[in-house]
Parts: structure tokens; C-alpha cells; sequence
């Protein structure tokens, strides 16, 4: 898969964990937790595609992070996950091997199961070139 997404996951984990405003998270994850205390993110695996010119290599990645929270009210996750889309936004435009040519917030979504905890998912559109 060249890496790219492997590079822009750990891009993305160490901006979220320097983010100030994500302080609070207990932790960030690629995949469901076992026995997590909450509030906590989960980076998804993403949608890649083609993004390749004539002459460079590219990957389009949707990529989306999703933050669980058990509040008794969404107020605390709508609050994390603005902070959340902005760690993601303030990604370093040069990876390494690649280098960021478009960012775009994509979707957000609040969901919960009345039984059990919310759920907020930001997705950003994010398309590499590799250097």
C-alpha cells in the first residue's frame, strides 16, 4: 500500500496526542479497546483510492476519528471533537516519504445506543503525494 496510510495514521496519533485541547482523552487507538476509560478516540482505517498524476505517486485517504464518550449529555464530545478536527487540520504539510497536497473535513456525526456510550466520528478527505 506504499505506506501512506501508515504514515499519515502516526502523523495523525501524535497530533491528537499534543493537541491541548485533547488533553482529557484517556487515550488514542486503531481499533476498539478492551476495558478503555472514557473519553477516548479511535482512528478508523480508511478508504484509500488512486490519487496519482502523470508523474507522482498519490493516495487519497479518508480517514476519520471517532471519539467515545459516556457523558450523560453530548456537550463533552461536541467540545472533543471540535478540538479533534482541529488537531487534524493543523497536520504538518510535509510526512517524510509524503506530503500533504489537500485537507478537507469531510463529515462529523454524533451517535448513541441508548444503552451505552456516544459515539463522534470527524472525517477528513486527505490526499498524499509522495515526495
Amino acid at each position: 500500500m506504499s505506506g501512506a496510510v501508515e504514515t499519515l495514521q502516526a502523523a495523525i496519533v501524535a497530533q491528537l496526542a499534543a493537541h491541548p485541547g485533547l488533553a482529557g482523552l484517556t487515550g488514542i487507538y486503531d481499533g476498539p479497546p478492551p476495558r478503555a476509560a472514557f473519553p477516548y478516540a479511535v482512528i478508523a482505517d480508511g478508504l484509500v483510492s488512486d490519487w496519482s498524476t502523470k508523474t507522482e505517486m498519490g493516495r487519497e485517504i479518508r480517514l476519520a476519528v471517532t471519539i467515545w464518550d459516556d457523558g450523560e449529555v453530548a456537550a463533552r464530545l461536541h467540545a472533543l471533537m471540535a478540538e479533534a478536527e482541529s488537531a487534524v487540520a493543523g497536520l504538518p504539510r510535509n510526512l517524510g516519504a509524503w506530503r500533504i497536497a489537500s485537507l478537507v473535513f469531510t463529515r462529523g456525526l454524533v451517535a448513541r445506543d441508548p444503552a451505552g456510550p456516544w459515539a463522534g466520528l470527524v472525517e477528513h478527505r486527505i490526499r498524499l503525494l509522495q515526495n
